[in-house]
């Protein structure tokens, strides 16, 4: 029998195609999509995607949705009890390893695989240290469709979002932006490829500017926010 394993599901890009590997190798039993949502909005941490459209892709995907609903702004400390709670309650399901979409955050996969290693489980990690911009093109080339849903503007301006990603959309990046947006420069909606039984139907809403407090460490005189341009998505 094969080892049950969750995908943790952004809805963008990287954890598409970090489960369409794992699917394609067939060395783990997929049982779930997990989710971190924000509980006050409904709508995917960082992301700003509504949960209907995440529960439309977990029906098309058809696998089970476990949704992480996390207060607006939690504490560390709040997170880790949350996430705790819900990471034991799938090994009883007899879930033994976590599959993530990370590339190249070698203090990110340490996190996780510190928190998971606690409670006797192993993280996945499919695309781990593979070229970017390789990803992103065999990305496409397999078919796969997403959407900018968010930029930071650190890096990009309101434009990129809601842009659909193709070939245009990487050359228009600066030379200082990952071309997977890795270091978060921009994050995505999944809407149609190889894994998927159907596309994800949506329409295109308003793009809104939303700012957040930097952290003491990382302020200056002039600048002491980040600002993000968030591009809403309305299922059809």
């Amino acid at each position: 029998m094969k080892p049950k394993a969750i995908s943790n599901w952004s809805s963008g890009k990287d954890s598409a195609l970090s489960l369409y590997k794992i699917l394609k190798e067939d060395q783990f039993e997929v049982t779930s999509l997990l989710t971190s949502i924000n509980k006050d909005f409904q709508r995917i941490s960082m992301h700003g995607v509504h949960v209907s459209l995440l529960e439309k892709q977990a029906e098309s995907l058809e696998l089970n949705l476990i949704k992480m609903e996390l207060p607006k702004e939690p504490s560390m400390e709040e997170y880790r009890e949350i996430m705790g709670k819900t990471m034991n309650e799938i090994k009883l399901q007899g879930v033994t390893h976590s599959i993530f979409g990370d590339i190249f955050l070698e203090d990110l996969r340490k996190y996780r695989e510190d928190q998971l290693q606690s409670i006797g489980m192993e993280a996945v990690f499919p695309l781990w240290k593979q070229n970017t911009t390789d990803l992103i093109h065999e990305f496409l080339d397999l078919g796969f469709k997403t959407i900018v849903t968010c930029v930071n503007e650190t890096y990009l301006d309101k434009s990129f979002a809601g842009r659909i990603i193709d070939e245009n959309f990487i050359k228009d990046l600066p030379e200082n932006v990952d071309p997977c947006g890795e270091n978060g420069e921009f994050h995505t909606f999944t809407f149609d490829g190889p894994i998927f039984k159907n596309p994800i139907n949506f329409e295109i809403g308003e793009t809104v500017k939303k700012t957040y407090p930097k952290p003491k460490s990382d302020q200056n005189e002039k600048d002491d926010e980040y600002i993000f341009w968030f591009c809403d998505l309305i299922a059809k």
